[in-house]
C-alpha cells in the first residue's frame, strides 16, 4: 500500500520562500508524482506534476516561481516556491500516479500560509 507523507508547510511573509516535501512508501519511485492544492471554498488544482522521466509541468499561476523535482533514491518529491504570493495560501497535496497519468492517491496535505 502506497502511503505519501507531506511535510515543510507554515506561514511565509509575501515574496518568502518555501519548500514542501512529499516522502513516498511503496515502490512508486519511478511513477509520475504531483502538488495540488486547495484553498477555503475553491476546487483542487494542479499545480505541478513531474512524469517517469523527470519531465515537469506548472500551472500557469506559479511558472517561474516553483519547481518541482524528484530524489529516487530517497523516494522524495519536492516542491521549491519561491516569491509566494497570498493568493498562494492553501493545503498543498502530494500525489502519485499511474503510468497514464490518473491520480492514484494523496497525502494528507499541508497547510501553507503567505500573509504579512
Amino acid at each position: 500500500q502506497v502511503q505519501l507523507v507531506e511535510s515543510g508547510g507554515g506561514l511565509v511573509q509575501p515574496g518568502g520562500s518555501l519548500r514542501l516535501s512529499c516522502v513516498a512508501s511503496g515502490k512508486i519511485f519511478n511513477n509520475p508524482m504531483g502538488w495540488y492544492r486547495q484553498a477555503p471554498g475553491k476546487q483542487r488544482e494542479l499545480v505541478a506534476v513531474i512524469t517517469s522521466g523527470d519531465t515537469t509541468t506548472y500551472a500557469d499561476s506559479v511558472k517561474g516561481r516553483f519547481a518541482i523535482s524528484r530524489d529516487r533514491a530517497k523516494n522524495t518529491v519536492y516542491l521549491q516556491m519561491n516569491s509566494l504570493k497570498p493568493e498562494d495560501t492553501a493545503v498543498y497535496y502530494c500525489s502519485w500516479h499511474s503510468s497514464s497519468g490518473n491520480v492514484r492517491g494523496w497525502g494528507q496535505g499541508t497547510q501553507v500560509t503567505v500573509s504579512s
